[in-house]
């Protein structure tokens, strides 16, 4: 009897799961003859709008920092599948407020070109899967279940498939059978698993096809595009070609794979290069380590190489310059290690949220080890020093890039660590006029803390290795050396 009830049930079952992928390839049917997606094979649009730099806020506060996009090209080609962007951004915070490459003077052209093959990374591919047309098509191709939901009062059946990162992607399709929303999330080595959703809406039809006039990405919750398309060309002949050149930024190598050469500034005291600059210093009883890196990777090279420079002390304090995204991916690391992380106090809540989030998707050691930050505030100076050695710790004032930049002194070597105030370009590039508003602050505030410096450690090394004096950044803050003082 028992046999016979569990074979019910293992009937029933089979028989609910076949309803439900039954219901879920007919709701997806429906909403790709809606839209127009069978006949679908390229797509082409242009719009103007906003584009925004993830992580590179002003302060924890705010929304990424906003550009001016003056035009917006892209092709799509779901048959290879492939997709091209070209666009080109302006200046869109006025005065500079945050990073991303701020102050862009005059016109910047970016491009990004995907080509899916066998090795292109997930969050690459959902440039095209995010879509509507293409979220559908994919939904198609893979073991979709569907749920009906209602939210603010509308209906919606929800699309849900499980992405190749193991990740949910859901699709939000109304009552008129249009993509109203995708969602999925993406691995992100500060944010952890990241939501990533994009918005749909102003539905107008192109021919056969039904294409959304606005469009709204978001990742980290807040906005990383915010369209407003004016052109759409339905089949067009697109002819999307691998870019030259260097693409988009390459991924952190591994841990074992960093390479970390290192330069003695002073007793005890070490410059940590082959990536975001770090600074270590050799304390009487642990090591101090100025900055982390941009990823967990780089942060485990610098903690191992200081450790190997300094022997048989653990690392105490790891100083955060401030809370940007790729000042910040390295902390995971300091996280792992039981470090304390020192950062300006506006930056502590941000910083112990951020890093306690889960990171599932693609655990770090942060994560594996369950260990939690400890992240301690620094007001506008904080003194370490163990009777040898001295750092200063400054809060800069006025500055543009971010409210809670810290810099790092070093009296005894007249050493000052900065982030983002000066990024070194090639030795013969010649200074902008105006000069960066980020680099004319921080010499103000060298001037106001009345700091003897002879030699400048950016955390944005120059490539050429070059060291940078006092004359170098007054040079490109405007000024010469005789009013740095």
């Amino acid at each position: 009897m028992l046999k016979k009830c569990l074979a019910g049930f293992v009937i029933a079952g089979a028989l609910v799961w076949s309803a439900s992928a039954q219901d879920a390839q007919t709701v997806i049917a429906g909403a790709s003859r809606a839209m127009g997606v069978d006949a679908l094979k390229t797509i082409q649009y242009s719009a103007t709008g906003l584009d925004f730099a993830l992580g590179q806020a002003p302060n924890p506060g705010s929304p990424w920092p906003k550009f001016v996009n003056k035009s917006y090209t892209r092709a799509i080609n779901f048959e290879t599948p492939a997709s091209r962007v070209d666009r080109v951004r302006v200046q869109g915070e006025n005065p500079p407020h945050g990073g991303g490459q701020q102050p862009i003077v005059g016109e910047q052209p970016v491009s990004q070109t995907i080509i899916v093959g066998a090795d292109t990374p997930w969050a690459q591919q959902l440039e095209i899967w995010m879509t509507p047309h293409g979220f559908l098509r994919a939904a198609a191709a893979r073991n979709a279940t569907v749920e009906a939901k209602t939210i603010a009062g509308k209906k919606y059946n929800v699309i849900t498939f499980v992405a190749d990162n193991k990740a949910k992607v859901n699709g939000y399709v109304n009552e008129q059978n249009l993509v109203e929303r995708v969602e999925t999330w993406i691995d992100n080595p500060f944010l952890g698993d990241m939501p990533f959703e994009a918005m749909y809406s102003d539905y107008k039809a192109e021919g056969s096809v039904q294409f959304p006039h606005h469009i709204v990405q978001k990742q980290g919750g807040y906005p990383i595009f915010d369209l407003n398309v004016n052109d759409v060309k339905v089949n067009a002949v697109v002819n999307i070609q691998p870019a030259q050149g260097r693409g988009g930024a390459p991924a952190a190598p591994a841990a074992a794979t960093q390479t970390v050469p290192s330069e003695k500034l002073g007793d005890g005291v070490y410059l940590l290069t082959g990536g975001y600059a770090a600074v270590a210093v050799d304390f009487k009883d642990h090591i101090t380590i100025i900055e982390s890196g941009q990823s967990e990777a780089r942060g485990l090279a610098v903690i191992a190489e200081a450790k190997r420079l300094i022997p048989n002390k653990p690392v105490k304090y790891v100083v955060n310059t401030h809370s940007h995204i790729d000042h910040s991916s390295g902390l995971r690391a300091a996280v792992a290690e039981g470090a304390t992380i020192l950062t300006h106090d506006i930056n502590k809540a941000y910083l112990e949220r951020t890093l306690s989030l889960p990171h599932t998707l693609n655990p770090d050691t942060a994560q594996t080890s369950g260990k939690k930050p400890v992240v301690e505030a620094v007001g506008e100076k904080k003194i370490l020093t163990d009777g040898t050695h001295v750092v200063e710790l400054h809060h800069l004032r006025n500055f543009g890039h971010h409210d809670g930049m810290l810099i790092a002194y070093f009296p005894k070597e007249k050493v000052l660590v900065e982030a983002d105030a000066y990024n070194p370009q090639a030795a013969t590039a010649t200074p902008p006029t105006p000069p960066s508003p980020y680099t004319v602050s921080l010499l103000e505030n060298i001037q106001r803390l009345k700091l003897d410096v002879q030699r400048v450690i950016p955390i944005h090394y120059p490539a050429d290795n070059r060291v940078i004096t006092i004359t170098e950044l007054s040079r490109w803050g405007g000024r010469t050396t005789s009013d740095d003082r």
